[in-house]
């Protein structure tokens, strides 16, 4: 049953009917905004004021479910996000003429502590790329999927997604529609090009044995378009097959593609291009990674570091002299 169904409130269900097919948000995006309505929803309920929802709620009201959620341990981010959902739904309400004041603007969204995201090195992309066995077909898929993941930094349901109308491997360049369907258009590399003809050929061997989904670009073994749970279940795999530490998911193989472009070099508002972040302050997070990488290497690297961070400490312990002391030295 799809989300517009599952929901009991005509007006959710109108404002997620116009995230679907006016803003071209994701299955999973206005899945996300439903739930974390029917919850506001619920809470209005178990206080005994649903008659108010929704032209009735005030800002009081939003700022009691966000102290209610954070009594319950829900996170700062969660939070935020349930705050986001409000906010446009209100804002969706007020174009609509159904409420004059958005109730939910002046309401702040939880101070969120910015998290550096996980990432692989170079050496340990290279452990999980050569993992798949490319002469098997799911091998083949999978291999190609990874290169594709880091050569162009994709999401994952960019991924499954592509169609084969959206590739051009002699030009090595892909078509993606990413959030809200903005497309973009991102170069891959030359690993990436022998990867997926290598699948592509595989692919057009095992089609006899199935019916196929002519449309996409990567498939199970039934033929079916593949999901992003298959995806980041063949990541799991991968990487403890390559004996890669923590959880790897999608986004880690495009958190690494943003980094190791950065740290050698590349320009901020191109990474941003090729992410397809609408804000620049989105792509900025990676340059603390590189911050801190650089200092790990200088640390590392450079023969008087340590002596320098030693002479600092002792310098920061030497008493000030004394006026009269000065003129005598």
């Amino acid at each position: 049953m799809s989300t517009l169904n599952r929901v009991k409130h005509e007006v959710i269900r109108d404002f997620l009917d116009y995230l679907a097919s006016e803003r071209n948000m994701s299955e999973h995006t206005v899945r996300n905004y439903g739930v974390d309505l029917a919850q506001f929803a619920e809470y209005l309920t178990g206080l005994g004021k649903l008659d108010e929802f929704p032209a009735e709620v005030d800002h009081l009201r939003i700022r009691s479910f966000m102290v209610a959620l954070n009594n319950r341990g829900v996170t700062r981010q969660t939070v935020a996000r349930k705050v986001a959902a409000l906010r446009s739904f209100y804002k969706f309400l007020q174009r609509r003429g159904r409420i004059e004041i958005n109730p939910a603007r002046s309401v702040r969204t939880p101070k969120l502590d910015k998290k550096i995201p996980m990432f692989l090195s170079i050496e340990m992309m290279e452990r999980l790329l050569a993992a798949p066995d490319r002469s098997t077909f799911a091998g083949g898929r999978d291999l190609a999927i990874l290169e594709l993941i880091y050569s162009a930094g994709l999401r994952s349901f960019e991924l499954v997604g592509l169609n084969h109308r959206d590739m051009d491997l002699e030009r090595r360049f892909l078509r993606l529609r990413g959030k809200g369907m903005k497309e973009r258009v991102n170069p891959i590399g030359r690993y990436a090009v022998e990867a997926l003809s290598n699948y592509l050929r595989l692919k057009a061997e095992q089609a006899g044995k199935s019916c196929f989904d002519l449309d996409a670009v990567f498939l199970n073994i039934r033929g079916r378009r593949l999901t992003t749970r298959s995806v980041r279940r063949m990541l799991t795999h991968y990487s403890s097959l390559a004996g890669l530490p923590g959880e790897v998911s999608p986004h880690t193989l495009r958190h690494s593609f943003a980094t190791h472009l950065l740290q050698r070099g590349a320009d901020l508002r191109v990474v941003q291009e090729l992410l397809g972040h609408e804000n620049i302050s989105t792509t900025q997070i990676y340059t603390h990674i590189t911050a801190a990488e650089m200092r790990r290497i200088y640390d590392d690297s450079h023969p008087r570091a340590r002596e320098i961070l030693v002479n600092r400490v002792n310098l920061d312990e030497t008493p000030i002299l004394a006026p009269d002391s000065a003129k005598t030295a």
